[in-house]
């Protein structure tokens, strides 16, 4: 079957002090129908220029986006309009992303009215119908958003998007922003709508971890390139490139040794000029990949295929992960290493030490 989402070649360059920055740099990548495919990188990667490329909120500079096999890249305004019906996005912050002056009935009740409904009856129905879907009680609809917690906010916010019954839904950052046990609510209520209404989802953040358990697929980026793509498990239990070994290894580790030794990996390297990278005509990641070589800071990687049918953008795939294993880190049950080898710092929306 064709992907619902295909996006081809995507580039997004902006211009900033007379020199031009690309956010997004030839990215590809699929979405099947009731998928869920993450986009993991840290901050400054491009996730979210990706995903506001998608709903036509920023312009794209090279590239295709098709929709159910349509051509959406240059839709003119009456048409991506009509296109928000089958595609929503749930914002990073639920304190912001709700209009403080109005109830939840009323900005649940928005998408419908901007579409035509009018009947009041209906139009309560709908509302209240959605709100025991993500688990609120019918009586929210006449509260506002302060009287709330955040995770209640974001229960919200995925209830507007759903509103139109959408196809397609883009989660920025959807659970970044709360509590653990919050997250682990949230993402079971994402997976439950998926399994009632065969949603699909691009699912955006900067943690491995909370992709993993959500994600049937991974695709993964750095300065506003694909390093890697495939299998979810795959990809954050056995990476391929060494810039995703580096995202697991942020993770945080119930050994204080370890993590000590990872806090001081990072910080060793935390001198490594970006603008060595963005001036790199090879890998971006190569400044600061301890395997990198001279063919890696010349010349730019091509996607290669991997076992599992992925791809790896890497000059030194496997070889790299030999090295590793030379150095004495060796891969434990659930990704975790015995001793630390990070290659380089991760962004400050991977580093999750106190």
């Amino acid at each position: 079957m064709r992907p619902l989402l295909e996006v081809e070649g995507l580039s997004v360059a902006y211009r900033r002090r007379g020199a031009v920055v690309r956010a997004l740099d030839d990215v590809s990548f699929d979405v099947g129908a009731g998928e869920t495919v993450g986009l993991v990188g840290e901050s400054g990667s491009g996730k979210s220029t990706a995903g506001r490329a998608i709903l036509g909120l920023t312009p794209v500079s090279a590239g295709t986006i098709r929709f159910d096999g349509r051509d959406v890249t240059e839709l003119p305004f009456a048409a991506r309009r009509e296109l928000y019906r089958d595609m929503q996005m749930v914002f990073q912050d639920p304190y912001s992303s709700l209009n403080p002056s109005r109830t939840i009935g009323q900005t649940l009740a928005e998408p419908l009215r901007a579409f035509g409904l009018r009947d009041r009856a209906q139009l309560r129905a709908r509302v209240r119908e959605m709100l025991e879907r993500v688990d609120l009680p019918p009586e929210a609809q006449a509260r506002h958003p302060r009287e709330f917690s955040g995770g209640q906010r974001q229960r919200i916010a995925i209830a507007r998007a759903l509103m139109l019954e959408p196809r397609l839904v883009i989660c920025d950052e959807a659970v970044s922003a709360l509590d653990l046990s919050i997250q682990a609510q949230v993402l079971n209520l994402l997976r439950e709508l998926q399994g009632d209404s065969g949603l699909s989802y691009l699912f955006i953040s900067h943690d491995l971890e909370v992709v993993r358990h959500l994600c049937d697929r991974i695709v993964v980026l750095y300065r506003g390139q694909v390093m890697e793509s495939g299998e979810g498990a795959r990809v954050s239990r056995d990476p391929s490139h060494p810039y995703t070994y580096a995202l697991q290894q942020a993770a945080p580790v119930p050994d204080p040794r370890l993590q000590r030794s990872r806090r001081q990996a990072r910080a060793a390297q935390a001198e490594t000029s970006l603008d060595a990278a963005a001036e790199s005509r090879g890998c971006p990641f190569a400044p600061r990949c301890p395997h990198a070589q001279a063919r890696c800071r010349s010349e730019r990687p091509r996607p290669r295929a991997v076992h599992d049918g992925g791809l790896v953008a890497c000059h030194r795939y496997p070889e790299w992960r030999d090295e590793l294993a030379g150095e004495g880190v060796v891969a434990a049950p659930g990704g975790d290493a015995v001793e630390p080898a990070l290659p380089g710092p991760v962004g400050r929306g991977t580093d999750h030490d106190a």
